[in-house]
């Protein structure tokens, strides 16, 4: 992927096709591309993933995305490699042959994003994948999982604090488009986001 200059508005029209920032998207996608955590609250269809995609291509290393949901994932790389972006998934779906290749990949930097769900990235062999790798940034989509006050809370979101004990320096972005003041409050909690 080439475009003009390394900045997010050039990535966000040239990557992305888009001629503007919408609302504080600027402002997030420099804050973590400044490494700083986020806890990105916006509406379905509101812009969320360029929050954490044109960091990915700002920083050094592969962005690791944690998402809950297969479908999710597939729509997300396919979009993302249509426009040259260097993605790809770990799930359930891939033969062992195609996951080791991908695993190759993300180890010898070759990824610019990496997709994977909760229970998989908390495997130690996943885990110590991510220790063998440059990590960009992570990104905790549908964040509100992380909430026991969430109706769609998955045990393994409780465990994405790891994330910050083991990569203390990686910066974290969580994303959701629902989520109570007390929600908020928890995901930053369970996270150990720096505020």
């Amino acid at each position: 992927m080439i475009v003009s200059d390394n900045s997010p508005s050039s990535i966000l029209r040239e990557t992305f096709g888009y001629a503007a920032f919408r609302g504080p998207q600027a402002g997030i996608i420099d804050h973590v591309t400044a490494g700083g955590d986020a806890l990105v609250l916006m509406p379905t269809g509101g812009g969320k993933s360029l929050c954490y995609q044109i960091p990915a291509l700002l920083r050094d290393g592969c962005a690791v995305v944690v998402s809950p949901l297969i479908a999710l994932m597939a729509d997300q790389v396919a979009a993302l490699t249509q426009l040259g972006v260097r993605a790809a998934f770990l799930n359930s779906t891939l033969d062992a042959r195609e996951a080791a290749r991908i695993e190759r990949a993300f180890a010898a930097g070759e990824l610019d994003l990496l997709y994977v769900a909760p229970e998989r990235l908390l495997t130690s062999r996943c885990l110590d994948l991510v220790d063998r790798a440059s990590v960009a940034l992570f990104a905790i989509d549908e964040a509100h999982c992380v909430s026991q006050w969430g109706h769609d809370f998955r045990p393994d979101y409780l465990r994405l604090s790891v994330l910050h004990e083991r990569w203390p320096d990686v910066p974290r972005i969580a994303l959701t488009a629902t989520a109570t003041d007390a929600t908020r409050r928890e995901i930053v909690q369970r996270l150990e986001q720096r505020q």
